[in-house]
């Protein structure tokens, strides 16, 4: 199965750079990336014209404030894959992230991940190159004291590996119904038109990256289930800008639209020419 794995970029380059090192070490072969830039510059595109064996797809957009839900569209319809995995550009996945989510998928469910939050030493340690992701993979467990102290925002223990397959893993993690959360989520490219992709109508609020798509995928028929501890990504640290949408219109729009079952974008894949 060909998977197609989207990264929602926003002029990070560094980030990205380290997401192509990590691709690069993925056990999982069949795969292109989709980098879904949420803008048009130049330094993007150069940088993806020299990323070097792996397929690799680019799409853009003019940057007219946060619009995310469109450039992920724009992904989904450049995707080839017939299975498609999610991520923002501040992730990096552990080597067998791919292998996970493709190992997992089934007809009928949709995939949610989670991702560790890195503090600022750890995240600056990657970005310099004095670790690599690679090896904070490996060494993971060993270095769960300095990095519990390094968080604070948690889910640490979110990094410690479960194969897919694994007894644990196949009684107690993935049994268990999820939500999703933008960052780290997949289902299959079929599932994603039939809902009409992301709905661009809600701003520049978060609701369509995760809470707007779940429900809809859920009124489509999917189950959402868990992939937390098989397929792992590091979150690099920053500080964080608001995009909450609790009270707003744009979730009053949402709760009616779903109290109708209007499970289809309002504002999604049919509007791209």
């Amino acid at each position: 199965m060909k998977v197609s794995l989207v990264v929602a970029v926003y002029k990070d380059i560094e980030a990205l750079s380290l997401i192509v090192e990590s691709l690069k070490t993925q056990t999982y072969k069949n795969f292109e990336l989709i980098v879904a830039e949420d803008n048009n510059g130049e330094k993007i595109r150069e940088f993806v014209s020299k990323i070097k064996d792996i397929e690799v797809i680019h799409t853009s957009q003019e940057d007219n404030g946060i619009r995310k839900s469109r450039s992920q569209n724009n992904a989904i319809l450049a995707a080839t894959g017939e299975y498609i995995i999610f991520i923002d550009g501040d992730c990096i996945p552990y080597s067998t992230f791919i292998e996970s989510h493709a190992l997992l998928a089934k007809q009928g469910l949709a995939l949610a991940g989670r991702r560790v939050n890195l503090g600022p030493e750890y995240s600056t340690k990657i970005r310099t190159g004095k670790i690599s992701a690679l090896e904070l993979e490996r060494s993971y467990v060993l270095k769960l004291p300095s990095l519990w102290k390094d968080c604070s925002e948690g889910h640490i223990e979110a990094g410690i590996f479960l194969k897919p397959h694994n007894a644990v893993f196949q009684k107690w993690i993935f049994p268990r119904s999820s939500s999703i959360v933008g960052c780290n989520f997949s289902c299959f490219k079929s599932d994603l038109i039939a809902i009409n992709g992301f709905d661009e109508s809600y701003g520049e609020t978060s609701l369509p990256d995760d809470t707007d798509i779940e429900w809809r995928l859920k009124a489509l028929g999917l189950q959402v289930k868990s992939c937390k501890f098989a397929a792992n990504q590091f979150h690099l640290y920053h500080t964080r800008s608001s995009r909450d949408y609790s009270g707003s219109q744009y979730e009053n729009d949402m709760l009616a639209r779903k109290s109708k079952g209007m499970f289809k974008a309002q504002l999604g894949l049919d509007t791209h020419n």
